[in-house]
């Protein structure tokens, strides 16, 4: 798939009110999520580094204790492993790039 429309590629509501989208290729992967208000991603972690950019709306991202609140053109990079979590008081569009590709998100 060399070209490809973000509200065309398949959703997966993996949360209520989370929506997920991706695209990929063998070592790059984006993925783009839309978040109804009031939507929470609890802390976790994972063995994937992460770099998050906030498209539309804002996001309220803990990573490793620190709590900042992202606007549209704001993000973070999360290193493999850390702590985080987000919370979204109205709706957003954030997409995230991984390294190594999310497998469980394909």
């Amino acid at each position: 798939m060399p070209f490809y429309k973000v509200n065309e590629l398949p959703a997966t509501e993996m949360l209520e009110g989370v929506f997920r989208r991706a695209v990929y290729l063998d070592k790059v992967m984006l993925t783009f999520f839309d978040f109804e208000p009031g939507r929470e991603i609890p802390e976790h972690s994972h063995p994937h580094e992460q770099i998050s950019y906030v498209l539309e709306g804002e996001m309220i991202f803990t990573l490793d204790g620190e709590t900042r609140t992202l606007h549209a053109g704001e993000g973070a990079t999360i290193p493999a492993n850390a702590p985080h979590s987000a919370t979204f008081p109205g709706t957003a569009r954030v997409v995230d790039a991984w390294h190594p590709l999310r497998q469980d998100y394909k």
